[in-house]
């Protein structure tokens, strides 16, 4: 019989000759500091499927933990994969693997195993999860080449029945890793097996140095500044971990919170705005401000720049144009409530629930540079106005590039940085409906909103003042992260939606 050693916390570094090494690591307990998949079932059945489907498998989960542990290992599993898989779309699965469940995962990383993982050139997985679930987290963020997992069976017309295929090359919930493994390698043995389980000993067996990574959820998780790739964008409604008790928490809740919610909006809104900050404290809503909101608008003799079809405003005070950080839909709103009057804001793509609800002005564009830039300008010809360059929120501590339109508009530009506080729920999304952003804002127990006024745009830095509009853009986006202590990078609009969503983001 062979013996396997123990892995410790300390022995494994960047060792020289590892990069030409290939392991095969099991996931949950052993790449996770977790050993239960509870979690990201959750996550599958809230995201890809409804708060009812998450409640029977809440309830259900007893069940699958007691035959897990005491009856059978695959009929555990195959419990959890009907109730969270059956009836759902394929592609919704897909969707919520590639941008909710990575994030999860990330924050769930064992940070020894980890190491020694990312060390080794050739990585493979071997897991009874189901395969579409986990594969774009394993080979986007850990570059593995080759993941063995369960295979779902699907009807013709896209749907997932919540039962295992008959047959596959990858791992069968019921199959031996063992002949995952050896099919796969066929005589190349690898060279390092993880595992956390008696159930893991048979693929290990066959590997030149086998190691058991001891239970431990409460070894540290890889700080962020060490993953293979940075997680920047990221979807999903729920903020925690979904954990049985937390899940619990968020059910329970849901109703709570929604009833909640709609007394937030619909008090909001009619509410004048120097009454709105103790309303909001009344209503469990925070708002910090930070910096001195400017009292007055540049005058028309004032330096201004011109703009397409609007050279002159006709003697009146020009608008301050103030350029946000985007954290949700409400920044506009939040952002008035900060400065005591009202501000008008441009968008890109929203619902048409929230510009109704929306207690103030609210302007779409139109995606052509000369008719936004006349309808900017003459937004601020009419007062303040609002924009958020990044075109799209981002939830991650990073403000993605500015589009460079606004800066060719005004000289009197503020900049501010927008930033939240949340509890249970995100009030914003990639995939689901838009109209529900604010309502999943307003759910959460104790939302906070900071709002911090940096000091107006010096005129040196305007165009006006001889630099380009990319270089204000730029200048500004800086100054932004700076004061948020987030990262500026080159990633746009476009980007987030092809990633998360497949699409452009155009909201119809």
């Amino acid at each position: 019989m062979m013996s396997f050693d123990f892995f410790s916390c300390t022995m494994f570094t960047k060792d020289v000759g590892r990069e030409a090494q290939t392991i095969v690591s099991d996931l949950d307990g052993t790449l996770l500091r977790s050993r239960s998949s509870f979690p990201y079932f959750m996550l599958i059945a809230f995201e890809a499927g409804s708060p009812l489907r998450a409640a029977i498998l809440l309830l259900l989960s007893p069940l699958a933990w007691l035959v897990y542990n005491f009856v059978s290992e695959s009929v555990g599993i195959k419990i959890l994969i009907f109730v969270s898989f059956a009836g759902l779309k394929v592609s919704a699965i897909e969707s919520v693997a590639r941008g909710v469940l990575p994030k999860f995962y990330l924050e769930d990383m064992h940070s020894s195993s980890y190491s020694l993982f990312v060390a080794c050139g050739r990585r493979y997985v071997v897991t009874a999860n189901p395969r579409i679930m986990v594969e774009p987290f394993l080979k986007e963020y850990l570059d593995v080449e080759a993941v063995m997992g369960t295979e779902i069976q699907a009807t013709s017309g896209g749907f997932a029945t919540g039962f295992v295929a008959a047959e596959s090359s990858g791992v069968l919930v019921g199959m031996n890793k063992r002949s995952a493994v050896k099919n796969l390698f066929a005589d190349d043995t690898p060279d390092i097996g993880l595992g956390d389980r008696e159930s893991d000993y048979p693929f290990m067996s066959i590997c030149k140095e086998a190691y058991i990574v001891p239970s431990n959820e409460a070894v540290e998780r890889v700080p962020k500044n060490e993953y293979l790739k940075p997680l920047i964008f990221h979807d999903g409604r729920l903020v925690c971990r979904p954990t049985p008790l937390m899940s619990l928490a968020i059910l329970l809740w849901t109703p709570i919170g929604f009833t909640l919610a709609v007394i937030r909006v619909f008090v909001g809104i009619g509410v004048p705005l120097w009454l709105a900050p103790l309303v909001a404290m009344l209503l469990g809503v925070s708002v910090t401000v930070k910096g001195i909101p400017p009292t007055y608008s540049s005058s028309s003799s004032s330096s201004a720049t011109t703009t397409p079809g609007d050279s002159s405003n006709g003697g009146r005070q020009r608008g301050v144009l103030f350029v946000c950080s985007h954290r949700t839909l409400l920044d506009p709103i939040f952002l008035s409530i900060a400065a005591g009057r009202q501000v008008s804001a441009v968008t890109y793509s929203i619902s048409r629930l929230s510009e109704v609800l929306s207690p103030i002005r609210t302007v779409r564009l139109t995606r052509c540079r000369n008719k936004d830039a006349l309808t900017m300008a003459t937004l601020l010809n009419e007062g303040d106005l609002a924009v958020c360059p990044e075109g799209t929120t981002c939830r991650e501590p990073f403000l993605l590039r500015f589009s460079s339109l606004f800066a060719e508009l005004a000289d009197h530009i503020v900049p501010v940085t927008m930033n939240i506080k949340i509890q249970m729920f995100h009030g914003t999304t990639a995939r689901g409906w838009k109209g529900m952003d604010p309502f999943f804002f307003f759910m959460n127990p104790a939302p906070t909103y900071e709002v911090t006024f940096l000091e107006q745009l010096p005129i040196e830095m305007t165009c006006t003042g001889g630099k380009t509009s990319h270089e204000v853009a730029n200048y500004i986006q800086k100054m932004l992260a700076n004061s948020l202590g987030f990262q500026c990078t080159d990633f746009t609009r476009k980007d987030k939606y092809r990633i998360l969503a497949g699409n452009d983001g155009v909201v119809s």
